[in-house]
């Protein structure tokens, strides 16, 4: 869903989504008098680069490797079964997923811990790490130990969570995009 809302005007900033559902919409649209051509895509990679711009009509971004939305791959993260959870990861990407969204937050789980060991099984995995690696948490120390560990140039998006802010030089920079959801 997040994607739709992606725009390459945003690379390299921070975006709220929250403006998305914003009535006024003009906020994620580039310039009226700007021509087309003068947006340039959005460039990410894992070990091979993904431009996504005008032309673009649809990303595939895999979330099956998620902890929160999937009960099975919660279960083997939690049973510490990273090779079957890795497997996971390689489907998605099998399967067209141009982006491969990775979420640790579970309340009985060391979510860093988690991030950093199931990221660095991906860096050793080729065919999975050549995609992109969208970083997802409502946690700013995930974000940032998620980040470090991706090869490329990945994508985070956090929750709304106004006491987890760190300042705007705390942010991560290393990033194509920081989105945060509406709620």
């Amino acid at each position: 869903m997040a994607t739709a809302l992606i725009h390459p005007i945003f690379e390299c900033m921070s975006m709220d989504i929250a403006s998305a559902v914003d009535p006024a919409p003009s906020r994620l649209q580039p310039p009226s008098d700007a021509p087309a051509s003068a947006v340039p895509p959005m460039r990410l990679s894992g070990l091979e680069p993904v431009a996504i711009g005008a032309g673009t009509l649809f990303v595939n971004i895999g979330e099956r490797t998620n902890v929160t939305g999937s009960k099975a791959f919660a279960r083997m993260i939690l049973n510490g079964d990273f090779e079957q959870a890795l497997a996971v990861a390689r489907q998605q990407v099998e399967n067209g997923a141009q982006v491969i969204d990775i979420n640790m937050d579970e309340a009985m789980l060391d979510s860093k811990a988690a991030m950093v060991r199931f990221l660095n099984l991906i860096a050793g995995e080729p065919e999975i790490a050549r995609v992109p690696i969208m970083i997802d948490s409502s946690k700013w120390e995930v974000i940032e130990a998620g980040l470090k560990c991706i090869q490329g140039k990945g994508m985070s998006t956090r929750s709304r969570s106004r006491k987890a802010r760190p300042s705007s030089s705390a942010r991560p920079r290393w990033c194509g995009v920081t989105a945060r959801p509406p709620w």
